[in-house]
């Protein structure tokens, strides 16, 4: 039979982490609902519950270290981002942190993208900084101009690409190349791509990091995130999830292996939507730009186009100079782009964002207020409508 590795994305996503003659013919694995796992014997508990060699869990021996059921949504989302292993958390933020910690101690110096997402900032900020790790912020533009910030003890660069909020492409492998020749650890928040449209691990990153939460679940029902690691990565992610109590519960991580069979046709839906949504509003006149990489135009497009095969259905807008009144009357009566945190998930969604509040390595700089758009899986037409009411009702307010 023809090894899954060997077809393609879409045909992956529908097969992967599925076995349905382990399980009476039933195609969805089974969810386990799991604290205590039974031993027969010393040996059997000893010899399951850990490698000796590298200390690493690798059978089942208790609830937070996974279940069949998170092993299998394990395997199918490694094996879409042609990883070697994953660890599976609560959601993405606890990916995050797992993975940062996993190669960051008191004394080392951690390169990280100045346009990451605001939660991962405050842990850098809040945690790692009080631990003693040095942090150096670089612009998400820098490539391989990033050499000149290595120190003696630099041991990871974080990479987010594209940028939150502001949607800017990194050139990952200019940066890997570079961290890969001294021995630094890259790792990479994918969520916005999902594996679907971006594989971190095929240009050089050591930890892709996703939100499952959002795209690999799609129906915003569930937190959960996932680490998909190198061989040498994986390791050092799992030891510090399991002993920080990092996990994610049974009903998520199945709910989430059934959003991930769809994956590939909604990222192309998505993508259809958004551009010709972000096409429509670049000819606005309130709109000063539209930050899309996907768009002809854009500052990264040409980045986009040589790594990326598809794009996602979020992107932000800055607007030329209004006031808040006018801000808020456009986005208080949405019917169908509704005001709310997250993305990735069926709906379209809309949030006014501040870049400004989250850059230290240069300063943001916009005529107007900005606003992070998901574009969902409604029609087109219906949304563009949806928008133009606002743009009434921002002008009627001036």
């Amino acid at each position: 039979m023809t090894r899954l590795s060997e077809y393609k994305t879409a045909t992956q996503a529908l097969h992967a982490g599925r076995d349905p003659d382990a399980n009476h013919g039933v195609v969805n694995p089974p969810v386990y609902h799991c604290s205590t796992v039974i031993f027969k014997t010393v040996d059997e508990l000893l010899d399951t519950r850990k490698d000796r060699a590298s200390g690493a869990f690798v059978g089942f021996t208790y609830g937070r270290e996974g279940t069949v059921t998170t092993r299998a949504f394990e395997d199918a989302v490694t094996l879409l981002e042609g990883g070697y292993r994953a660890v599976t958390t609560s959601c993405g933020l606890g990916a995050i942190c797992a993975s940062l910690t996993a190669f960051l101690s008191a004394g080392d110096h951690l390169l990280i993208v100045d346009s990451l997402y605001g939660p991962a900032r405050d842990f850098c900020e809040t945690f790692l900084r009080r631990f003693g790790v040095e942090i150096t912020y670089y612009t998400p533009d820098i490539g391989a101009g990033i050499e000149a910030l290595f120190q003696p003890n630099t041991k990871v660069v974080y990479l987010e690409s594209p940028g939150s909020l502001t949607f800017e492409i990194t050139d990952v492998p200019a940066i890997t190349r570079l961290c890969r020749a001294r021995g630094i650890t890259t790792i990479m928040d994918n969520t916005w791509a999902s594996p679907v449209c971006f594989k971190p691990l095929s240009h050089g990153v050591d930890v892709s990091i996703n939100a499952a939460t959002k795209y690999i679940s799609g129906h915003s029902d569930l937190m959960l995130g996932i680490a998909v690691c190198t061989e040498d990565a994986f390791i050092p992610v799992k030891k510090t999830a399991s002993a920080s109590g990092y996990c994610a519960g049974p009903d998520d991580v199945y709910m989430a292996l059934l959003g991930l069979r769809t994956l590939p046709l909604r990222m192309k839906q998505h993508q259809e939507s958004a551009l010709k949504v972000a096409t429509w509003l670049q000819g606005r006149p309130e709109v000063a730009r539209v930050m899309y990489p996907a768009l002809p135009g854009d500052p990264s497009h040409a980045l986009w186009t040589r790594d990326f095969t598809g794009a996602s259905g979020l992107f932000g807008v800055v607007f030329n100079a209004c006031t808040d009144t006018q801000f808020a009357a456009m986005l208080d009566h949405m019917e169908l782009f509704r005001l709310g945190y997250s993305w990735g998930g069926y709906e379209s969604l809309c949030v006014p964002t501040y870049p400004a509040t989250l850059r230290s390595a240069k300063a943001w700089e916009a005529p107007g207020p900005s606003l992070r758009l998901h574009v969902g899986l409604e029609d087109t037409d219906d949304l563009i409508a949806d928008l133009e009411k606002g743009f009434a009702r921002l002008r009627a307010a001036a």
